[in-house]
């Protein structure tokens, strides 16, 4: 009996070993959780986000600036006199050699502007652009810009090739006033472009009067002897009647109401007046003179309208 007692005790003890053991094991494979730090952050309030730098302010326009390139790729130079918010535009050289002595006028204002600028009234800016078309000028006289009118000797035939831009289009056509491809010149057909501004010279003059504030132009042509003035699809404005009046009578040109010799679509004097920009014809007596007196007289009184 007490043998079995002895083998019953010792079975206890085992057991109680081995739940010892047991327990132990798996309180081993716990660990306790690290602690969170609740420290509070600190904010650094001197470190702001950066502004972002202010756009540089435009570059002051210099005396001369390149408005655009031809179709072959020439510049199309302007000159500006003046510092005013208004400009006074006169444009030359639409037709390139066609009408090499509208170029020679404009170079001719060039100069005088540069001897005399007190002439440009108050408040204004006078620009010139000699040569709209100096792909055609090149074809005709073998320069884009200043040329020596006298030494000229194209014949009738290098004038007219010289008239059209490096794709073959009457810039003069080009314009967005009662437009249409296939334009007029006097007796035959001309190209006046794939659409409205479809050339770069009349895109360069667009978007030199949406960048600019426009109060009047001049354009010279030839020949014709006469100022013209604008319109489209409506009465003329009454300060571009005003304005034909003032250089005519001060040039010794007689003035018109319009140009009617025959039907002209796309021409540049008249979208002018479309976007309601007093513009006026000055159409010189022939293809060779620049008759920088009777234009310079011109000139002078338009300056002096702006003036009043």
């Amino acid at each position: 009996m007490k043998i079995v007692y002895a083998l019953i005790f010792v079975a206890l003890l085992v057991l109680g070993g081995i739940v010892y053991v047991l327990q132990k094991d798996s309180t081993s494979d716990y660990q306790a959780e690290p602690e969170t730090d609740t420290t509070d952050v600190v904010v650094d309030e001197s470190v702001t986000e950066e502004e972002p730098e202010p756009e540089p302010e435009p570059a002051e326009r210099g005396p001369e600036s390149v408005i655009g390139q031809s179709a072959n790729g020439n510049d199309i130079t302007a000159y500006h006199f003046g510092s005013g918010d208004e400009e006074i535009l006169f444009v030359g050289g639409t037709h390139g050699g066609y009408s090499f002595n509208t170029a020679l006028v404009a170079f001719e204002l060039v100069d005088y502007l540069t001897a005399n600028p007190d002439v440009v009234p108050e408040g204004y800016t006078a620009t010139v652009i000699p040569v709209l078309n100096p792909d055609g000028l090149n074809e005709t006289i073998g320069t884009t810009g200043r040329f020596d009118g006298a030494a000229v000797t194209a014949n009738d035939e290098a004038r007219v090739d010289g008239r059209f831009n490096g794709n073959g289009v009457d810039i003069n056509r080009n314009f967005d006033c009662q437009w249409e491809a296939e334009a007029t010149w006097q007796n035959r057909d001309v190209s006046g472009g794939s659409a409205p501004f479809s050339e770069p010279e009349a895109l360069a003059i667009r978007q030199y009067v949406d960048d600019n504030d426009i109060a009047g132009a001049v354009v010279w042509y030839s020949q014709a002897g006469g100022v013209y003035a604008s319109q489209c699809d409506g009465p003329t404005l009454p300060a571009t009647t005003e304005l034909t009046d003032v250089f005519a009578d001060a040039a010794g040109y007689p003035a018109f109401a319009e140009f009617d010799f025959y039907e002209i679509t796309g021409d540049m004097v008249n979208w002018f007046a479309k976007e309601r920009i007093p513009a006026i014809s000055v159409l010189l007596t022939d293809h060779e003179n620049a008759e920088w007196s009777k234009n310079r007289a011109g000139v002078n009184a338009v300056l002096e309208y702006f003036a009043e």
